[in-house]
């Protein structure tokens, strides 16, 4: 069964027909073509294809394409504004809280998701908030220095 469906990916709005058992994941990959968001796991459990739907981080793995209809939906593409990236991204490489890469899109937009809700996180607020999201290579500290380096950029500066 297909459906048609309306979101803002990315401040753009999408009109799309979709099979009724695709996931968001699917859609923003292999219909939209954006391919910052990654596959880990497919089941939820890696954070690597979180993504923001009306400002809260979610697994897109999980979630069905026809449940974002007539939502704002954020993706790592859509986070750098005029071609400046977003303090969030200038932490995570300043810190270098990036390797391999494959958890990035999925943990940035997680730190951006905890600070729009909390602008001066503990560290055992972003410990707790970044608990989803699996990373085989930097063993987190890196990536906690980066979201605590954020934090006061964020709320120094006006940036979505």
């Amino acid at each position: 069964m297909t459906c048609k469906i309306s979101l803002c990916l990315n401040d753009e709005i999408y009109s799309l027909d979709v099979d009724a058992d695709w996931t968001l994941l699917k859609v923003i990959r292999e219909e939209l073509r954006l391919t910052g968001t990654k596959e880990g796991c497919g089941e939820g459990q890696c954070g690597s294809c979180t993504v923001l739907v009306d400002g809260k981080p979610v697994n897109s793995c999980l979630v069905l394409a026809v449940d974002v209809n007539g939502k704002s939906v954020m993706t790592i593409e859509g986070l750098a504004r005029n071609g400046k990236l977003h303090p969030i991204q200038t932490a995570f490489i300043e810190k270098g809280a990036i390797q391999c890469g494959f958890c990035t899109p999925g943990m940035i937009l997680t730190a951006k998701g905890l600070l729009d809700k909390q602008p001066s996180p503990t560290e055992e607020e972003i410990r707790l908030e970044i608990a989803g999201n699996l990373c085989r290579c930097t063993g987190y500290a890196k990536i906690i220095e980066a979201i605590k380096a954020a934090a006061p950029l964020m709320r120094g500066k006006a940036h979505d």
